[in-house]
């Protein structure tokens, strides 16, 4: 057995990868081991060393884009998982990764699925802090943060993008990310928050979520599993949490008292009736995220889940203003377990940047969970769901408008309005804003985005695809 260093990153392994492959070492001959001693192998070639032709193999980009992610894991075993992975797909199993059930690719989809939440608390968690001014009057600010992986790296070009006008550092024992305006530079990590000490920013994070906080809506399930307590300590607003929950029965009697009357219900009777109902069922979730995927795997109130590789749940925090509904997952989105992350979710993701909508603030999800297909060929073509099946998957999302409980809503094409508002409602006569407050307190409905991809003429899809961009827009007023 050899010992082999993969190096510190993604990048480095994937050298080290290829030159393995080419050698013809197979995954039990290796000892993936960083810095392993005097004698084991590095993880970068030496520039004299060429690697064989025969290494230059075709592996899909689904492989690599699950690489980079598995790669920010902390787990040290990530490495020989990968080469295993990647010893099968070029040895025999070319389709290796449409096989959800594998043990290999779900567990490398789990870890790069934990990577990926990672990514998006660091982005939610951050806060910088002034640390200073340089010698031309700029300020400088930084932030601590302590990601449970290998994440900055990654996560580090959403806060170029956001902040890209203010100098800033993020501080995190597992690598630091710095911008200067101009260039964004990565060290190694720091043990400890050198800048421990307090600011005007802090207080000013503290008044705001004060003030921001309704006594009303509180959720604290929710509220905890979207915001984990090993993140409170680096939080400023995290301080007062536990007085506002303790003291949240008293401010809702002060609203009543001054409104004059109780707070509106966030959803009417006869649709908290359609979920006690559905709770009835011995196999019902409970109306919390943490566990709905895991649950709403084993439903089997239709057909579909026979031909589906999983169900495909809700995606993003539980308290966001705005939820999107589609009307089911893709081929792809049924072999990764996400919503819209195929080709319509890539159009989405452009007209929601265009619209002023930031995706990762948002709740989205499908009105049907399963993927509906017929094969042809070697593809799995789409179908569209039946009434019947619409009806099926209902409860799921009831419930998750239940605890999500949006301002607004964004419906996206006939399904997921029938689902929502019941038959009778044409996108093409209706499309735009709907008055449905037993929803949301904004309800709009538009055209899936995959209908814009359908379209064979460029003008009148580039036309219809402003439309879409106008619509989405009305969300962000």
């Amino acid at each position: 057995m050899r010992s082999i260093d993969p190096g510190p990153d993604f990048a480095s392994w994937r050298g080290t990868a290829r030159r393995l492959l080419a050698e013809g070492l197979k995954p039990e001959e290796i000892l993936w081991e960083r810095e392993s001693g005097l004698f084991s192998e590095t993880g970068t070639p030496s520039p004299d060393h060429q690697v064989p032709r025969s290494s230059e193999l075709t592996v899909p980009k689904s492989f690599l884009d699950l690489a980079r992610n598995v790669a920010c894991h902390r787990d040290d075993s990530r490495w020989a998982l990968l080469y295993q992975i990647l010893w099968r797909l070029t040895h025999g199993e070319p389709d290796l990764l449409e096989i959800a059930s594998d043990p290999d690719v779900c567990r490398a989809r789990g870890m790069a699925k934990n990577v990926s939440r990672e990514i998006h608390k660091m982005h939610a968690f951050v806060r910088f802090r002034k640390a200073g001014e340089n010698h031309d009057g700029r300020e400088r600010f930084t932030a601590w943060f302590e990601p449970e992986h290998h994440i900055v790296e990654a996560a580090a070009p959403f806060f170029r993008k956001r902040f890209a006008n203010m100098d800033w550092s993020i501080l995190t024992p597992k690598g630091c990310a710095f911008w200067n305006g101009e260039e964004l530079v990565f060290t190694e990590g720091v043990d400890r928050d050198p800048f421990e000490n307090t600011d005007q920013l802090e207080e000013a994070w503290r008044t705001y979520y004060s003030s921001i906080f309704n006594p009303a809506r509180l959720k604290t399930k929710a509220m905890q599993a979207e915001m984990p307590k090993r993140y409170w300590k680096n939080l400023p607003e995290a301080g007062l949490i536990d007085s506002l929950v303790r003291d949240s029965r008293h401010r809702l009697d002060r609203m009543v008292e001054t409104t004059g009357q109780t707070p509106k219900p966030a959803r009417p009777v006869r649709y908290l009736e359609e979920l006690r109902e559905a709770s009835r069922d011995p196999g019902a979730a409970p109306f919390d995220l943490t566990n709905f995927a895991r649950h709403l795997d084993a439903c089997r109130r239709c057909s579909l889940w026979e031909r589906a590789t999983c169900a495909v749940p809700g995606e993003g925090p539980a308290d966001a203003r705005i939820m999107i509904v589609g009307e089911q997952p893709g081929d792809r989105e049924d072999l990764e377990g996400r919503p819209f992350v195929g080709p319509a979710g890539k159009l989405l993701d452009r007209a929601l940047a265009e619209a002023g909508v930031d995706r990762s603030h948002a709740y989205l999800t499908n009105a049907v969970k399963h993927f509906k297909w017929t094969p042809r060929g070697k593809h799995r073509l789409h179908q569209k769901p039946d009434v019947g099946e619409i009806e099926a998957c209902k409860t799921w999302l009831l419930r998750e408008l239940d605890i999500v409980a949006p301002r607004v809503l964004i419906l996206l094409g006939a399904t997921a309005a029938r689902s929502s508002l019941g038959p009778g409602v044409s996108v093409t006569r209706d499309r735009g804003r709907i008055d449905a407050p037993q929803l949301a307190e904004r309800v709009i409905l538009t055209v899936h985005p995959s209908h814009l991809l359908r379209l064979p003429e460029k003008a009148k899809a580039a036309a219809e695809y402003r439309r879409f961009v106008a619509d989405l827009a009305l969300a962000a007023i």
